[in-house]
């Protein structure tokens, strides 16, 4: 067996190895926590389940919350709910939002609106045009994980409630990662107050397995009573509760995991820049670099496997533009220094013989 170094993991702060996290899990085992036994509703509801569900609410100081198996399925059952069961609603949805948004949004079978990523001004103009008794649900993300991009979330809140929208935030790829409890951009901009459903997932930061949906009681229960992924699928295994449970408590308190990522980001942004790789403009820990071409991106990351037994996966479309191609790189805290210099002199050979493009500035996805 070869030892390869992963840097493209979303297991941003390693939490699925921490000990707190495998003890957890080990202590769930012997109590005979494995398997859930059935949908929610059937006999798959465990004390690991409701206990979670607190937590997962008081992470985001909302009301009530509501797991589900992934973020996938939390998105598709809450907008496909939250689309359909309110006569004349109209979605409008970032231009860059990710396929399980689109795909609930879709299921709905509702009005739908495409505004400009980010685009605060363009979001406004859309509102402005649906008639006020419509009812409108602005759903966008907080970090859009291939481009880095970090939203305006207080701006896009503020003008939602200025024209009476809902507003539903993904928060997959920020959730233990921001704020100083580890509930997400919007809780490290003291905005998470102006926003009515805030999504999450346990299987990034939290190293775990999972998804779920927070916000106020009659919302939570109605995506509880409809949505279809809930009531159809398995219960998550409380085995991956418990774990959940133990990461998501121990990232509320701890700043060390946080620290030290940042750090890393930071590192490895610098170098980079300073090799002249194209790193792509990303406020978030997410390390875009640019190549521009399907098949030198797919040999690039062959050869850092193959030659250097470092693990990046090449982006390609659909996932992003044709065009943009690109390496994603996810510096953590388990990275250490040598694993550094390892990744950056690779990258700096093969770019080399690759013939890809040094560029300083900055290029735009």
């Amino acid at each position: 067996m070869t030892e390869v170094v992963t840097w493209c993991s979303n297991d941003y702060l390693g939490m699925g190895h921490h000990p707190e996290v495998r003890a957890a899990m080990h202590k769930a085992i012997d109590d005979g926590a494995t398997g859930a036994g059935g949908t929610r509703n059937i006999g798959g509801t465990n004390a690991l389940h409701v206990e979670l569900e607190r937590l997962l609410a008081a992470l985001h100081d909302k009301p009530a919350a509501l797991t589900f198996t992934s973020g996938y399925s939390a998105n598709l059952a809450a907008l496909t709910v939250l689309g359909s069961l309110l006569p004349g609603m109209v979605v409008l949805s970032d231009g860059d939002n990710h396929n399980s948004m689109i795909e609930g949004i879709r299921r709905a079978g509702c009005d739908r609106v495409i505004f400009e990523h980010n685009n605060v001004a363009d979001l406004e103009a859309k509102l402005a045009s649906i008639s006020p008794e419509r009812p409108k649900l602005v759903v966008f993300e907080s970090v859009y994980s291939m481009s880095g991009n970090i939203s305006p979330i207080g701006e896009i809140a503020r003008v939602a409630k200025k024209y009476g929208a809902m507003t539903y935030l993904d928060e997959v790829h920020a959730v233990g990662m921001y704020g100083a409890r580890g509930g997400g951009v919007s809780q490290e901009m003291g905005v998470a107050d102006q926003i009515d459903v805030i999504q999450g997932t346990l299987g990034k930061a939290f190293g775990m397995q999972g998804g779920y949906v927070t916000g106020d009681t009659a919302v939570v229960d109605c995506i509880r009573s409809f949505g279809a992924s809930f009531i159809f699928s398995t219960s998550l295994a409380p085995v991956l509760a418990a774990g959940a449970i133990a990461s998501v408590s121990h990232l509320m308190q701890s700043q060390e995991e946080r620290r030290l990522q940042r750090e890393r980001v930071t590192e490895i942004k610098a170098r980079l820049t300073a090799i002249g790789l194209p790193v792509m403009p990303s406020q978030s820990h997410i390390v875009p670099v640019f190549v521009g071409d399907p098949v030198k991106v797919k040999t690039l990351t062959d050869r850092l496997q193959e030659r250097h037994r470092i693990y990046l996966q090449p982006i390609n479309f659909p996932t992003v533009t044709r065009g943009t191609e690109r390496i994603r790189i996810a510096p953590g805290p388990c990275h250490t220094g040598a694993m550094a210099d390892h990744l950056l002199a690779a990258l700096d050979e093969e770019w080399s013989l690759l013939g890809l493009k040094r560029q300083a500035q900055a290029i735009a996805a």
